[in-house]
Order: structure tokens, then C-alpha cells, then sequence
């Protein structure tokens, strides 16, 4: 597949399985969201690896948020396994420092940038992946947890594996719809 076709044909892939991947695709997958653009090269992200146990862990963490917020057992129950729909989940985390030049919300649009890198690379890899957020990623408990500081942001949870069926392919959108000229 080609970089057009890869772009124009991008999707996700909500229906992940093992395998995941190996270590060279997921050092490429890496390689791929710190080639994004990042204006003065501050690189403000940070990727969290959960798989194996870290999936379990990163369930908990889910599950302890889902608690703390008074959540019915139902939804604890969803928490503890919404991370085991892959079988390996990347934490994409916006990491902004001050500086002169370089506003904060262009640091999260960075981080933003290498997800979406780091989902392309996955395709052109063979692999599958969907990205999420949800209320997690917004969760001041899960941030403590997983020892994000006042500042950082989740911006997704890039969930990666082997797709367990072939996704329909949406409606091809145009650009020249959403655009005007001055």
C-alpha cells in the first residue's frame, strides 16, 4: 500500500486480537509518532506501553477512576477489561513545557500528530488500530495513577493488534467540502 492509499483509505479497527505487535513493528509504530511535527523539536509526549499485565494494570487503573466516581458494578466490571480489547494499548500522553514560541495548544496537537502517526504506521504494518478516549483520558485519577503531572493530557489510548474482522470502508469525504478560499 502507498502513503495516498494508506491516508485515503484510513480507519479504524474496533475489533482487535493477538497477534500484536513484534517488537521491531512496534519500534517502527514508535519511530513513526516522534516524526511528527514538533515545532523548536520539544517532543512534549510520552507513550505508555500497556500489554501482557500492563493490560491488567491499566484495567485497574480504570476500574479504581470508575470507583472513585461512583460507578455501579456494571461499569466497574467494563472498566477492568475495556483495555483487553487489544493486545496492546499505547497511553499517548501530551507532555507541554513552557515556551516562548511554541503556545501549549500546539504541543497537544503535536502529541495529537503522533498518534495518528503512530496508527498509520501500525496499518502500513499489517497491524489494526482504533484510537479512543473517553472519559478516561480526561480523569484526574487515572492521570495520578499512572504519575502524569498537573499539566500533561491524555490525548488517546491507541489500541493495536490484528484485526479480528475487515471493517467496512466509510464514505470517502472530500476535502473541498470543508474548505473555502479567501
Amino acid at each position: 500500500m502507498d502513503a495516498i492509499e494508506l491516508l485515503l483509505t484510513r480507519q479504524s479497527c474496533p475489533r482487535l486480537a493477538e497477534p500484536g505487535p513484534s517488537e521491531a513493528q512496534l519500534n517502527t509504530i514508535l519511530d513513526a509518532g516522534v516524526r511528527v511535527p514538533d515545532h523548536a523539536g520539544l517532543a512534549p509526549w510520552e507513550f505508555i506501553i500497556a500489554q501482557g499485565e500492563g493490560l491488567k494494570k491499566l484495567g485497574q487503573v480504570f476500574a479504581d477512576a470508575a470507583m472513585s466516581s461512583g460507578a455501579d458494578e456494571a461499569a466497574l466490571a467494563k472498566a477492568l477489561v475495556m483495555p483487553q480489547r487489544a493486545p496492546l494499548v499505547i497511553v499517548v500522553v501530551a507532555k507541554p513545557v513552557e515556551h516562548e514560541k511554541v503556545p501549549e495548544l500546539e504541543q497537544h496537537i503535536a502529541a495529537g500528530c503522533a498518534t495518528m502517526a503512530m496508527q498509520q504506521a501500525a496499518f502500513a504494518s499489517g497491524l489494526g488500530a482504533i484510537w479512543r478516549t473517553g472519559s478516561y483520558a480526561f480523569d484526574r485519577n487515572v492521570h495520578q495513577s499512572l504519575g502524569l503531572t498537573q499539566g500533561d493530557q491524555i490525548v488517546g489510548f491507541l489500541y493495536v493488534g490484528t484485526p479480528v474482522v475487515k471493517a467496512p470502508i466509510k464514505a470517502a469525504k472530500k476535502g473541498g467540502e470543508f474548505t473555502r478560499y479567501l
